[in-house]
């Protein structure tokens, strides 16, 4: 009877291991049936949804005079340009494409290589283009080939009577049993009627001396016929020819400040700062918080000095033509506003702490919350003024906190 339950027993154990094949058998197939049904519907979507095609960026042409190189127009994808001989290249020579579809840098375009394209005229001179030469008209004291010569008596390059670029024939004609001659414009009759010659008129001089409308911003320089308005080096000329505008050639990259320095541009040049904050006097010491401010660290409990020197002290350049016309505000300071609600109104009071200004300067409130440092006599350049303009909070007359400006002026020698 024991034999018989041992037999009955294996033969329940093959009966359960022969389910269990059945049922990993189905559930492999079913599993077989779900990927596959997953990659229809996968297959179908994709159909359905195609794929977007890659960015790009517009087309580019090759300038006039020039010519391009690089046919694609996909993200990151560069294109070159280069110009003819006898051309150069403005603009940019590398143009990349960028992921919003634009094109990085500015349309690049070829200009005519000319003589007068080096602006080889110093001082101010005036380049006059020739056939594959050029010649400088020079304003006074300048001489020689680029005007690179100081002569305080020469007269300016070709404006001499002598020169026979300032002397014409006259036209003439035979009218009425008499000789009529005349001049180009620019020209005058010289001499008598038989010998008589074409003089250039010296524009400069003939409205300087009549008190007529200025040429010129700057220096008029008499050339054949006509005249040309120059400007002092640092100026260009702006188109109506006779307005100067300053060069600014900290935008410009042409200054020549060192790392750490920072360039200012003024009227006909640039300078180079470095602001410091003051050293540590006592218990007051100051840390550098951006390029042009400086802040008072904490001072220790029960240290007046401490309190009472500048909690601020910020750097303000300015440049100034000369002579400029008076009364003119210069310079604002502001006292910023409380976050979150609003407290019992602060007063400010306002100063001139620092610098020589022999009463050119003054300050007044312009608001509650602001004042102005105003400039009340004109200043005859080149100078540089240097003064400090302080402002106090008070809250129900009790002393807050000080805020200093270090106000650096330079004025150019030019009233442009």
């Amino acid at each position: 009877q024991s034999c018989l339950s041992r037999q009955q027993l294996l033969a329940a154990i093959r009966q359960m291991q022969q389910l269990l094949k059945g049922q990993e058998t189905r559930f492999s197939e079913g599993l077989r049936a779900l990927r596959s049904r997953l990659s229809t519907i996968h297959a179908s979507l994709a159909k359905g949804t195609p794929e977007p095609p890659p960015a790009s960026c517009p087309a580019l042409q090759a300038p006039a005079d020039g010519r391009k190189f690089g046919t694609k127009y996909l993200v990151d994808h560069e294109v070159h340009f280069a110009c003819d001989p006898g051309f150069q290249l403005l603009g940019s020579s590398t143009r990349v494409c960028q992921a919003d579809g634009t094109w990085t840098g500015q349309e690049p375009r070829c200009a005519e290589i000319s003589e007068c394209s080096s602006s080889p005229c110093q001082n101010g001179g005036t380049c006059l283009e020739g056939l594959d030469h050029f010649k400088c008209l020079c304003p006074p004291p300048w001489t020689g080939s680029t005007c690179q010569y100081q002569a305080q008596t020469a007269p300016p390059a070709w404006s001499v009577t002598g020169d026979p670029a300032f002397s014409r024939q006259p036209r003439c004609a035979q009218i009425a049993q008499s000789q009529q001659c005349s001049c180009d414009p620019g020209f005058h009759m010289s001499g008598t009627a038989s010998n008589g010659i074409c003089q250039d008129l010296n524009e400069c001089e003939v409205y300087q001396q009549e008190g007529g409308p200025r040429l010129c911003a700057h220096l008029c320089v008499n050339i054949p016929g006509s005249f040309r308005c120059s400007c002092p080096t640092g100026y260009i000329l702006l188109g109506d020819g006779k307005s100067c505008e300053d060069i600014d050639e900290c935008s410009l990259s042409q200054d020549n400040c060192t790392s750490g320095s920072t360039c200012i541009n003024t009227g006909g040049g640039f300078q180079c700062v470095t602001p410091e904050c003051p050293p540590a006097v006592g218990n007051t010491s100051y840390i550098k918080t951006s390029p042009f401010q400086c802040e008072r660290r904490p001072c220790p409990e029960g240290s007046r000095s401490c309190l009472q020197a500048p909690k601020t002290i910020s750097f303000h350049y300015l440049p100034l033509p000369s002579k400029l016309r008076a009364p003119a505000p210069l310079f604002r300071m502001a006292a910023a506003a409380a976050p979150g609600r609003p407290g019992p109104e602060k007063s400010l009071r306002f100063g001139i702490s620092g610098g020589k200004h022999g009463g050119h300067f003054a300050v007044q409130r312009s608001d509650r919350r602001s004042g102005e440092l105003l400039l009340l006599q004109s200043l005859q350049g080149p100078c540089t003024v240097q003064l400090d303009v302080d402002m106090a909070e008070y809250l129900d007359r009790v002393f807050q906190a000080k805020h200093l400006s270090k106000i650096t002026l330079f004025v150019s020698a030019y009233e442009f």
